[in-house]
């Protein structure tokens, strides 16, 4: 019999009837979510740090390569056993201490549901101007630092979401295949255009990298490349700890492995160098780089920019809800699943997300890259490495599901709490910590070990192996390889 306090009908584990996700589904959930504003400004943070356009591709597909290979190795414990990440956490960090990786997970993901009902709070903003003709202006609010009207276009597009909160994650898997395809030919059609009005593609192209001989930069590549890599990687580290919740609806092991595959890493490249082949062509076409779309969008003429802005809308909007309300929205439900539903953590989500002001966030590069995406890459990426060791490593990818749902079992531990996961985490975490205050908080920290800030370049790697190896040698001979049982109903 399972526990309350540690199930409700949105955490037990999928049936038959509900795996209905074949590979073309996760396919195109990847397809929508890699097709986003973030996504596109990716390779600007980099060329503006001194790599050519195909140092800044290279780089944004090797990350995401990297990252694929936890997300199939994950999403492997939600194919079968039908189980969320939040439960599967409860393996490793035991039954109540499994809060902890849900918990940090979960406010990570607010700030990314924050950060894209920004873009889409803009757009709304900018489309209102052009539909007026003229743009819309205000003196900040205090405290806030945007106007009134950026406010409330923010609330508004904010309220635009909650249908999808309630109608739950079927609705999300629906509107993610119907529009994948729509975004493809947006894509192309993007590019035709770029290339129609600028007659070519433009000098961003010919720029060398500023690390060649002679560059301004020469011979110090290596000291961007990683933690922009670094950076790259965390974009979707936490897709890479919840993509069980996607995986336990997939028809087959099969269906995750190959859709992932086809879906993340090629998609994700292709669209850096969208980006890059329409900001080069921007500089011909009015004169300097544009790497915000919506700029770009806003300064077509005709039916031109209303559709434009119109399909920015609606990729924020189905990207936000697959890559930063389900995740979320099941770690809520997790802390509490009595009293907390799944629709109930949604809503916690986007409460959470106004908190945050994420305009604050987005203020400077490097506010956005290596602060918040190495950031938190340093905290998740720890959890990644004690996931993959205890399912793979320990237990064989075998689960006695059962006593996933219940207090007193084998994943009790002690209280409820894995030691060895709570202190394996802490050591993975530990040697980023004066890496990111130094960066996050320079006046007051502005000197560290250069051995910290070699530490923090590479703080989603040294997190995750850290981690791991402390995980596997305190767990070494304590976790016996147990049969599968019959899943909680």
């Amino acid at each position: 019999m399972t526990d309350p306090t540690l199930s409700n009908s949105d955490l037990v584990p999928t049936t038959a009837a509900q795996r209905t996700w074949r590979w073309y589904h996760f396919a195109a959930l990847w397809v929508g979510m890699v097709m986003c504003i973030p996504a596109y400004t990716l390779a600007a943070s980099l060329i503006e740090s001194g790599m050519s356009w195909s140092q800044a591709v290279g780089t944004v597909f090797l990350g995401n390569l990297i990252v694929l290979v936890p997300m199939l190795l994950i999403g492997h414990a939600g194919a079968k056993h039908g189980i969320p990440y939040a439960v599967l956490a409860r393996a490793s960090f035991g039954t109540r201490g499994a809060r902890l990786p849900a918990l940090l997970r979960a406010l990570v993901a607010c700030g990314w549901y924050g950060i894209q009902t920004w873009f889409g709070g803009q757009m709304i903003y900018t489309l209102a101007g052009v539909l007026i003709g003229h743009p819309l202006t205000g003196d900040p609010l205090p405290g806030l630092g945007i106007n009134p009207a950026q406010l409330g276009c923010f609330l508004l597009f904010w309220a635009l979401q909650f249908w999808f909160v309630v109608h739950g994650i079927e609705a999300i898997r629906k509107l993610e295949t119907y529009t994948a395809p729509i975004k493809i030919v947006i894509c192309f059609v993007l590019l035709w255009w770029a290339w129609d009005k600028a007659g070519g593609l433009g000098p961003i192209l010919d720029q060398p990298s500023a690390f060649v001989e002679g560059g301004k930069k020469a011979g110090q590549f290596s000291a961007v490349f990683w933690p922009s890599l670094t950076a790259m990687v965390g974009f979707w580290a936490t897709l890479a700890l919840n993509i069980p919740d996607f995986t336990r609806f997939a028809k087959s092991q099969r269906d995750q492995l190959i859709g992932q595959a086809i879906g993340l890493p090629l998609p994700m490249g292709l669209l850096a160098a969208l980006a890059v082949f329409v900001t080069s062509a921007t500089v011909v076409i009015y004169g300097k780089a544009l790497w915000d779309p919506v700029d770009v969008a806003s300064r077509m003429t005709g039916a031109a920019v209303l559709i434009a802005l119109l399909v920015l809308l609606i990729d924020t909007v189905s990207v936000n809800l697959a890559a930063n309300l389900v995740g979320p929205a099941y770690d809520f439900s997790a802390l509490a699943p009595g009293r907390i539903s799944y629709k109930t953590g949604g809503m916690i989500t986007a409460g959470i997300a106004i908190a945050m002001m994420p305009w604050k966030i987005l203020e400077s590069t490097q506010g956005y890259i290596f602060t918040w995406l190495i950031g938190y890459s340093a905290l998740l990426g720890p959890v990644a490495g004690i996931l993959i060791v205890d399912y793979y490593l320990l237990r064989k990818t075998e689960l006695a599901v059962d006593e996933l749902y219940r207090e007193g079992g084998r994943y009790s531990y002690r209280g409820g709490w894995n030691i060895a996961a709570v202190i394996a985490f802490a050591v993975g975490v530990a040697p980023n910590i004066p890496g990111f205050l130094n960066a996050a908080f320079p006046a007051a920290f502005p000197e560290v070990g250069a051995a910290f800030k070699a530490v923090y370049t590479y703080a989603w790697f040294s997190g995750l192996a850290l981690a791991a190896i402390v995980y596997g040698v305190m767990m070494a001979g304590k976790t016996e390889v147990q049969p599968l049982t019959r899943s909680a109903t």
